[in-house]
C-alpha cells in the first residue's frame, strides 16, 4: 500500500460517494488508476465495507451504555457461545474481548432505560455464565467515529 491508496483511503473513509473522478483529482491518478486502486483495496480486505452512518436519536434509540462483563467459566465453549450471542444481538454494537478487570466490553444501544432493563435481563440475567456486568451510561457524545486514522 502507497502513499496514493492512503490518500484514497482518507478520503473514502470520510465520504465513501466520493465521485470517481474527485477522487482522481485528489490523488492525481486516473480514474482507471482509481477504479482499480479501490478494486484491489476491497479484494485484500482494507475496505471491508462501504455504508451508511445513521444517527441514532431520530430512530428513536436514546440510550448507549458501555458494559464490562465478566463471564464464570472460562471454558472455551461457554465464551464460544456467549460471543455468538453478542454478534447475533442487533443492540450491540461493538463488542471487545479485553484483558483486564473484564472479559469483554460491549457497546450497546436501546431506546429508554425500559428498553435497556429489558436487554440486560435477555442478555446477562438470563446467561448463567454471567458473573457480573458494570454499566456506564453515556450522557453525552462528545466524538464516535468509524474513521481509522491513517498517516
Amino acid at each position: 500500500m502507497d502513499r496514493t491508496d492512503r490518500k484514497l483511503l482518507d478520503h473514502l473513509q470520510k465520504n465513501a460517494r466520493t465521485p470517481i473522478q474527485t477522487l482522481a483529482d485528489i490523488t492525481g491518478i486516473s480514474t482507471a488508476s482509481v477504479q482499480r486502486r479501490m478494486r484491489a483495496l476491497r479484494e485484500a480486505g482494507v475496505i471491508k465495507s462501504e455504508v451508511a452512518i445513521l444517527d441514532p436519536k431520530p430512530l428513536g434509540l436514546g440510550i448507549t451504555a458501555i458494559v464490562a462483563v465478566e463471564l464464570e467459566r472460562d471454558r472455551l465453549d461457554y465464551i464460544q457461545a456467549f460471543k455468538r450471542k453478542a454478534h447475533q444481538d442487533p443492540q450491540v454494537t461493538h463488542f471487545y474481548c479485553i484483558a483486564g478487570d473484564a472479559d469483554f466490553i460491549l457497546i450497546m444501544m436501546a431506546k429508554d432505560i425500559a428498553d435497556y432493563e429489558a436487554f440486560t435481563h435477555r442478555f446477562f440475567f438470563a446467561d448463567k455464565n454471567v458473573r457480573k456486568f458494570r454499566t456506564s451510561m453515556v450522557v453525552s457524545t462528545e466524538k464516535a467515529t468509524s474513521q481509522v486514522p491513517i498517516g
